[in-house]
């Protein structure tokens, strides 16, 4: 029977990585177990899960789904191949909220939930806020739900295509969204992990805006006056995104950089007025 060295020898992949791949086949195997004994046999039938695993992420298939789980905020979501991985940048997302919504009883709404990972943060970061997220995917639907369950947080979850899962006079302090910005030829598709996950929630299959701009023109009717607006999109949409909201009317347009220097959340106010 193999040992734990000779099976984080097997396969040419990160050590950390093949120190997780165990932990998720045996919750007996931590690191520090791992670390102390490394020349612990392995059960065969343990060893087969483990080997399939890490073939698996040979050929490059997401860490996240081969453990089912990624860490978001400090919280971890469960994911599958049927939603997006959430990603750190989209954190600057949850600040952004964070910082201009008080805490107090808002309603808010996130459009294109995913997992779930926007959604749910908010509500347990403002117990107070009433969260409503929206998806045209019933497989992400049931993630998001099974996360919000899991985690403890009050989230009310819609079915359909944006604003059309919405009764047409429902408002909201805060409209929150990563939707699919990448354009249908952006080399990205085929790299890294954007090859495994679904294609609907990465591009319009367009040039990349045409969701941003379906969100920016719904949301003023499902705007409070001096609700807020706020968008995740690609490193070289920021100018376009803040062409949008002020062509809709939006107040305060702002775009937030991520930490490696990029555009990445444009937001904007709608007016006092409503």
């Amino acid at each position: 029977m193999p040992s734990i060295a000779e099976a984080l020898r097997a396969f040419d992949l990160p050590r950390m990585e093949l120190r997780l791949l165990l932990a998720c086949v045996d919750a007996t195997l931590t690191h520090a177990r791992i670390v102390a004994d490394p020349e612990r046999e392995l059960d065969p039938a343990l060893y087969a899960r483990f080997s399939a695993l890490a073939e698996r992420r040979v050929q490059g298939e997401p860490l996240a789904y081969l453990l089912g789980l990624r860490e978001f905020y400090g919280r971890p979501f469960h994911v599958a191949p049927g939603v997006l991985i959430p990603r750190p940048e989209t954190e600057h997302l949850i600040d952004a909220a964070l910082e201009r919504v008080g805490k107090g009883g808002a309603d808010v709404l996130d459009l294109g939930s995913g997992s779930g990972a926007i959604a749910v943060t908010l509500a347990l970061e403002c117990p107070a806020w009433r969260v409503s997220a929206v998806d045209v995917s019933q497989d992400a639907l049931r993630v998001a739900r099974r996360n919000a369950g899991d985690l403890g947080a009050v989230v009310t979850f819609l079915h359909g295509s944006w604003y059309a899962a919405l009764p047409v006079t429902r408002q909201f302090d805060l409209i929150v969204s990563n939707p699919p910005y990448i354009a249908r030829n952006d080399p990205h598709l085929q790299q890294g992990d954007l090859r495994f996950e679904p294609r609907q929630a990465l591009t319009d299959d367009g040039d990349g805006l045409s969701c941003l701009r379906e969100i920016v023109a719904g949301a003023r009717a499902h705007l409070r006056a001096t609700g807020w607006l706020m968008m995740e999109h690609g490193y070289d949409q920021g100018d376009a995104v803040r062409q949008l909201l002020r062509a809709h009317g939006m107040t305060e347009v702002e775009t937030l950089a991520d930490l490696a220097g990029h555009d990445r959340v444009t937001l904007g106010r709608s007016p006092k007025g409503g």
